[in-house]
């Protein structure tokens, strides 16, 4: 998308994973410690990277069939813990491939979802369907989400300095965020994990285009 009034061009490039999901023979294949697609990547002057959501997907909702890190092959493995393993190859690609001077780089932290009602005090079963109000307080109930610190942990490790748009935190506190009931199609189902706009992703936008603002300077969003 070009915005020529401002001479600026967006570009969206979808890889739920940042590593390569191929299709092969045997079935889907999401290879751990390949970015094939890394390429598409290159020559801006700002990235946004993002990724979690789909890791977590089980059944005939997962994207794959075999995860594949070196050259074993597994049916499944601890999300974690793959989840780690790919963001560390993403780190090695921007580490290798990115000159800071000329690119910045941000990666947006964990989306939560609230399908468990027992992570905000709430009756067994309870989901965010008809939830009008966010959550009170500071902290969110639940505690934080695990992969969080693997986040954290892989963008410690990096040589390029990445952005973090720490964004889990004050996103676990709207529950009621997700709307999608009374939307199209909603009837078929609440859905608790994406979320409804005008809402929650506006906000992350204006902290992004405040670190801009200030110089790249991060803020803390947890406040």
């Amino acid at each position: 998308m070009e915005m020529q009034d401002y001479n600026i061009s967006l570009m969206l490039f979808r890889n739920a994973f940042l590593v390569d999901l191929v299709k092969e023979k045997m079935g889907r294949i999401l290879k751990l410690d390949s970015i094939q697609n890394g390429n598409s990547w290159k020559g801006f002057d700002m990235l946004i990277f993002n990724t979690w959501h789909w890791w977590l997907h089980k059944g005939s909702a997962k994207a794959w069939d075999y995860i594949q890190k070196g050259d074993k092959l597994y049916k499944d493995m601890d999300r974690l813990i793959a989840f780690n393993e790919g963001l560390k190859t993403w780190s090695k690609w921007v580490d290798s491939n990115i000159d800071p001077s000329h690119t910045k780089v941000f990666f947006q932290g964990i989306s939560p979802t609230h399908y468990n009602g027992a992570e905000w005090n709430a009756t067994k079963g309870t989901t965010c369907n008809h939830e009008t109000q966010p959550i009170t307080g500071s902290k969110y109930p639940g505690g934080p989400l695990p992969a969080v610190a693997v986040v954290k942990g892989v963008l410690s490790n990096m040589s390029t300095a990445v952005g973090l748009l720490d964004v889990t935190q004050l996103s676990q506190m709207r529950k009621d965020g997700h709307p999608s009931i009374y939307g199209i199609d909603g009837q078929k189902g609440n859905d608790c994990s994406h979320w409804c706009l005008a809402g929650v992703p506006d906000t992350w936008n204006q902290f992004l285009y405040a670190i801009l603002v200030m110089g790249g300077k991060s803020i803390d969003l947890n406040y």
